[in-house]
């Protein structure tokens, strides 16, 4: 799985992309690091390696509901954008 990894400082955070078992732990053991992510930044600078990515979507790895949508973004997939958050629906009081 193509997931994202928090790192950085309060109200300062990056993400790095990487790829793991979709069970291992975000700051465990990763297969290999495939880029970066900044959304703090105004332009919302990434960092990705294309080639690497598709390699690993070839070899039937999954990107999250997250990553998939930044790939789109930046063009190294073409795909539809996938709704990513859902609110709770608020229970009615009687």
């Amino acid at each position: 799985m193509i997931r994202l990894a928090r790192r950085g400082k309060k109200n300062k955070s990056f993400f790095r992309v990487y790829i793991a078992e979709k069970t291992k732990d975000a700051f465990g053991t990763s297969l290999e690091e495939l880029g970066w992510y900044d959304p703090s930044s105004t332009s919302k600078q990434a960092e990705l390696h294309a080639d690497r990515i598709r390699y690993w979507l070839s070899k039937g790895a999954q990107a999250s509901p997250t990553v998939h949508n930044l790939l789109i973004a930046k063009k190294i997939i073409e795909s539809p954008k996938i709704k990513v958050y859902s609110p709770k629906k608020k229970k009615e009081k009687k």
